[in-house]
């Protein structure tokens, strides 16, 4: 019988901090998650037919109704081994107004066409000026017929179409659908934490698509999985993968999205990004040279204030615009919950994410939670 998936506090693994109430991205109010997942054929790689496991990942800031009304946000490449469109201009203006995309490597140019040909269909206002849509990339060719036109602009329109808040669906979605995460499955996960704030409460949540780190460095916990499972099976495969593979241990990427409803200033939102890879080696990973760790992060307080217009008359006496935000002095809460949920977003991945085999029967196994339930209550029931 199969194992049951299920999110990694369900199987018992104990986190720090205090999630909101779907411990998801979503739990920032207004964002919003689609996915469109592409799940075909078997066999042998015939490059343009398949096997297809791969997709598209939507996250938009402040829901549909909100295209167009920018919010403060930052990058950070923690390992530049990847790509994230856009980027140029948010660093240049601190701003996003455009929904965050996530897919395989090779389909960036498909989901930037889709989201511009969204947006020419849904709001011809904002095709009127320039756009210039964020997609993301992690690689997922040991599953996926990545070199073959998968994936539309359609599929990217589809997936901005079916984003939600709520509950996230996890593991074999989206972008993440061909991923590898340690050595075993990897996927998309979510995770969030309430940060209180004098007489406020704020949440910080993180969204990751996982496709990074080597198996013996997996720790979940504080406890070294990944070497212990090698361990208890002299027949395991250190490397998380089987078959004709070139790629070292370890290669691979992770996109990182924080969200956030505190008020932060731009260059608030790159110093929160600088600090998910914390949360990336909490989960053991020292950072491979060929993975590429994107982040972005984005604060949906003060919404609008940083949308770019064309201006049409001389400026007048009330031709202004203003942020309110968290003093840098009082920081320190949300960058530790930012570490915290990209930590356990990370985790999600794994325990959520079923067994997969793609092209070349190429085979991801997913992360043994029952036997990761035996190696934590041993190890934490000892400290």
């Amino acid at each position: 019988m199969a194992e049951p998936r299920r999110r990694a506090r369900e199987h018992g693994i104990p986190f720090d901090g205090t999630p909101g109430p779907f411990n998801a991205i979503t739990d920032v109010p207004g964002v919003e998650v689609g996915y469109s997942t592409l799940i075909s054929g078997d066999g042998p790689l015939r490059v343009g037919d398949g096997p297809v496991r791969t997709g598209v990942t939507a996250i938009l800031p402040a829901g549909r109704g909100a295209i167009g009304s920018a919010v403060a946000a930052g990058v950070h490449a923690f390992n530049a081994n990847g790509e994230m469109t856009g980027n140029a201009w948010l660093t240049e203006t601190g701003s996003l107004s455009l929904p965050v995309m996530i897919t395989n490597t090779h389909a960036v140019g498909p989901c930037h066409r889709g989201v511009i040909d969204w947006v020419v269909a849904n709001r011809p206002d904002l095709a009127r000026g320039w756009l210039l849509p964020v997609v993301a990339e992690t690689w997922d060719g040991y599953l996926n017929d990545i070199n073959g036109a998968h994936v539309t602009p359609a599929h990217a329109m589809a997936a901005i179409d079916a984003a939600v808040g709520g509950p996230v669906p996890e593991g074999i979605v989206g972008g993440g659908t061909g991923m590898m995460c340690y050595g075993f499955k990897g996927g998309s996960g979510t995770a969030s934490r309430v940060v209180p704030y004098g007489p406020d409460t704020y949440t910080v949540a993180a969204f990751v698509q996982a496709n990074f780190g080597r198996r013996d460095e997996l720790r979940i916990a504080g406890v070294p999985v990944g070497r212990l499972l090698a361990d208890a099976d002299a027949d395991a495969d250190a490397r998380g993968w089987d078959g004709d593979w070139a790629a070292p241990p370890g290669a691979g990427s992770c996109i990182a999205v924080l969200a956030t409803d505190a008020p932060l200033l731009p260059g608030q939102c790159t110093s929160l990004a600088r600090r998910a890879p914390l949360g990336l080696a909490r989960t053991g990973t020292t950072g491979s040279h060929f993975s590429g760790d994107l982040v972005l992060a984005f604060s949906t307080a003060n919404r609008g204030a940083l949308t770019s217009t064309f201006p049409t008359a001389d400026p007048t006496a009330d031709d202004y615009a203003a942020l309110r935000f968290i003093p840098w002095g009082r920081l320190d809460a949300f960058y530790e919950a930012a570490v915290q949920a990209v930590e356990e977003a990370v985790v999600n991945v794994l325990t959520t994410a079923t067994s997969l085999t793609g092209r070349d029967d190429h085979h991801a196994e997913a992360l043994p939670v029952g036997r990761v339930e035996d190696l934590l209550s041993r190890r934490l029931g000892r400290a």
